[in-house]
């Protein structure tokens, strides 16, 4: 699983590392990522901020949708319908955003690692015993 800053590293090269590299490479290999509700828009809104701040091309805006849109994500719909309280109470309890919470509550349901450039968010992570890929 992968939150949206790694995702965006995927686009962005002064935001790639070795490490999300790796993992884009693993995904586009057909390992697949698992993803909570509210992660494509996270991307598309990160895409769109940096087009409008001029941080990237069209071209490039263009290119990492057509990425994006070819990724294998598996988009976890039960967290927005059944667990949104437990996602906030997770937010209040670590000092997280919703939106992070959101992924620390699926890797912790689903028993997945986590993908994440949040420093925050990793804290919280490495707290709740979720294994972090990077």
């Amino acid at each position: 699983m992968a939150d949206a800053s790694v995702a965006v590293s995927w686009v962005i090269p002064s935001q790639a590392s070795s490490a999300t590299d790796g993992l884009l490479d693993q995904v586009m290999a057909g390992s697949g990522i698992a993803v909570p509700s509210i992660w494509p828009f996270e991307v598309a809104n990160s895409l769109v901020v940096l087009l409008r701040r001029k941080k990237i091309l069209r071209e490039d805006y263009l290119a990492a949708r057509a990425l994006f849109s070819g990724l294998r994500a598996s988009i976890d719909d039960e967290g927005a319908h059944f667990t949104a309280e437990r996602i906030a109470d997770l937010a209040l309890d670590r000092g997280l955003s919703v939106y992070d919470a959101a992924y620390l509550e699926l890797a912790i349901r689903k028993r997945l690692a986590l993908a994440t450039r949040d420093a925050d968010l990793s804290r919280a992570a490495t707290h709740c015993g979720v294994r972090l890929l990077l």
